[in-house]
């Protein structure tokens, strides 16, 4: 179909406020909004000011009264456990209505904050849908996160009730979960009137009498008893929920979400941008932990009245490199969403794609990739092996949902490879140097939004208008800043190129590192790559790449490495001083697929670190310490 992009979009600039009308239509409301936009509430200005709604009522019930109620709402996929459970949009209201009662018996209610620290699950749903029926506000936190930094998330949003697991587990090992809630508890200052926990057969803990609550216990007598909760009314401009990200001063920033923006925003987006109609089957392979997981594995998808699939695995491992399209093919998924990383792995583990033609993709139409920045390389593999388009955007925790992207509900733009495409209407998006003056077409500077933000996005941070200000707002007048650097084309193409963090200094010259990763991604036998900035005495910062072969590669490594840096001079040119190429085994990551290339650089400037509490594995840091230090760039 010919894209209507173009149109849609000045359609959005001609009239913001209508063009959000327009598009809030489709959100059932208790009372509509005096001012769609009132540019005096709040830090920057409110959407749907007035308005009264419940997100839970247009996730759940609508649909069950709408004709739905029978249909698959979420399907429950776990080849770590081998479980597999579908609920339909009637059974998950009897679920949530239940676990609503629950919370109501322990004292919870419109406003209070309710924290859910729980393994990839249906009930991390059910227990997210249930906060928003009742009007509290929840927030997710990572099943297994350490208990001092579950223990900060405590006293920050001083939660009545929290909602866990006995265990999360992992390929290969089980991790307790109730020590380490307990530990949270015990040095938080702010204590939980309650906890409720789901006790998970691979790993059971014992109950404190008093305080702790058996989930499936309490929930089944709420069910025997027949309990019905309405859904409560609450303002359009009411937080729904508060997200952690991590803060630079090491104080978690709670990234506050509203409740009508952030439908209106989410509906409009499953089929302008994502295409998927309701009554389909969208899977986001992510984590509730993360603002992908709350947009698009719960609540996108449910406003939308599409199917979600709630994926308890890894790309790799469980068991092999196929799982993904083992799901794709039994649940008839038409889209699917996940990181770069994911792909990454299973490019490394069969790159020629051989596992693809066990299962039948015949539903499958568009792979979306967020999360880091999809290389080239990693998005034509996929399109060669998967035959569909390859759609890479780009969003961050504080959007809450894309920025920008190829709008394949408004009918696909040509892809151009290393960009996320194009703004969304919504977003009016430039790039300025540092001193705040417009960059040129094609030259790398700072990413900015202009404001005010639209529906869907922050308003605020939690108890701390003053510090979103600061690390938002302040730096560049009347712009959010995105803390990421790149550069808009001649077409209008948005090119993200590294956060700002990443941009090094090599005798003056400001370098992309992310330009380089693409490079270095380009060589026919490497999986995936790192490229970061370490100090130089002489030229301030020089690059180090570090990279991870493709299975099966029995070439010398040291050939590899001299390939690779005249790859990068070739590519970039000598001005990018690229010398150092080192193999890796592994990169260390988030459990999102993040590279953490902001700890890896202080290992190699031999800086003090705190490891990272998003982290996947550790060990992977002492891992690449040893390499460094075998390479005398560390002591």
């Amino acid at each position: 179909m010919a894209s209507t992009y173009r149109e849609t979009y000045q359609n959005w600039q001609n009239d913001p406020e209508g063009f959000w009308a327009e598009a809030a239509k489709e959100i059932d409301w208790y009372s509509p909004a005096v001012k769609v936009f009132n540019p005096n509430g709040g830090v920057y200005g409110t959407w749907f000011d007035g308005a009264t709604c419940n997100t839970c009522y247009n996730c759940i019930d609508r649909h069950v009264e709408g004709g739905r109620a029978t249909q698959k709402a979420l399907i429950y996929d776990s080849p770590i456990t081998g479980a597999q459970q579908s609920y339909s949009y009637s059974e998950l209201k009897q679920e949530v209505v239940a676990l609503a009662a629950v919370l109501q018996d322990r004292g919870v209610g419109k406003g209070d904050r309710v924290i859910i620290y729980m393994p990839m699950v249906p009930e991390a749903a059910f227990a997210m849908l249930a906060c928003a029926r009742i009007g509290a506000i929840h927030s997710v936190v990572f099943g297994g996160f350490a208990a001092a930094e579950l223990a900060t998330r405590i006293d920050d949003a001083t939660p009545k009730v929290i909602i866990s697991s006995s265990c999360g587990i992992e390929p290969g090992r089980i991790i307790a979960y109730k020590p380490l809630l307990d530990e949270a508890i015990e040095l938080a200052s702010s204590k939980p009137q309650a906890t409720i926990i789901l006790q998970r057969e691979q790993l059971t803990c014992e109950l404190i009498g008093g305080r702790d609550f058996d989930y499936r216990s309490e929930t089944e007598l709420a069910k025997s008893q027949g309990r019905e909760v309405a859904c409560v009314a609450v303002a359009a401009t009411d937080p729904l929920y508060v997200l952690y990200t991590s803060g630079t001063t090491g104080q978690p920033k709670g990234v506050i979400r509203d409740n009508g923006g952030h439908m209106v925003a989410l509906k409009w987006s499953m089929s302008a941008i994502y295409g998927v109609a309701p009554g389909e089957v969208w899977w986001a392979a992510s984590d509730v932990g993360w603002v992908v997981g709350h947009s698009y594995i719960v609540y996108g998808p449910l406003l939308h009245g599409a199917t979600s699939i709630l994926f308890e695995g890894k790309p790799v491992g469980t068991p092999d490199a196929g799982t993904f399209w083992r799901v794709i093919s039994e649940h008839n998924v038409v889209a699917q969403f996940t990181a770069p990383t994911a792909f990454r792995a299973i490019k490394k583990e069969d790159p020629d794609g051989k596992l693809i033609k066990n299962y039948d993709l015949s539903s499958f139409r568009t792979l979306f990739l967020a999360g880091e920045r999809a290389d080239p390389d990693t998005i034509q593999w996929a399109e060669r092996s998967l035959n569909v388009p390859v759609i890479d955007h780009w969003w961050q925790t504080e959007s809450g949902w894309p920025m920008a992207t190829n709008p394949v509900g408004l009918g696909a733009l040509p892809i151009k490879y290393g960009s996320p495409c194009v703004p969304v209407p919504g977003y009016k998006i430039e790039v300025l140097s540092d001193e705040g003056e417009p960059m040129a077409n094609n030259e790398l500077g700072n990413i900015l939004v202009k404001m005010p933000l639209p529906p869907g996005c922050l308003p605020t941070l939690w108890n701390a208008d003053q510090r979103f200000r600061e690390a938002y707002l302040e730096e560049f007048q009347g712009y959010y800043k995105t803390a990421d650097a790149g550069y808009i084309d001649d077409d209008g193409y948005l090119f993200i190129m590294a956060r700002t963090d990443d941009i090094i200094n090599v005798a003056g010259h400001r370098l992309s590192t992310g330009g380089m990763e693409e490079v270095v991604a380009a060589h026919p036998d490497i999986a995936e790559c790192a490229v970061l900035g370490i100090a130089d005495k002489l030229k301030g910062q020089l690059p180090a790449g570090f990279f991870i072969l493709n299975s099966g590669v029995e070439r010398d490594v040291a050939e590899i490495e001299k390939e690779v840096i005249a790859l990068v001079r070739e590519k970039i040119g000598p001005v990018a001083a690229f010398k150092i190429a080192i193999p890796v085994k592994r990169l260390p990551k988030t459990r999102s697929g993040k590279i953490l290339r902001g700890t890896m650089q202080k290992i190699a400037d031999g800086i003090d670190y705190k490891i990272p509490a998003t982290i996947d594995d550790p060990a992977i840091l002492d891992e690449i310490t040893e390499v460094l230090k075998a390479r005398g760039i560390c002591d």
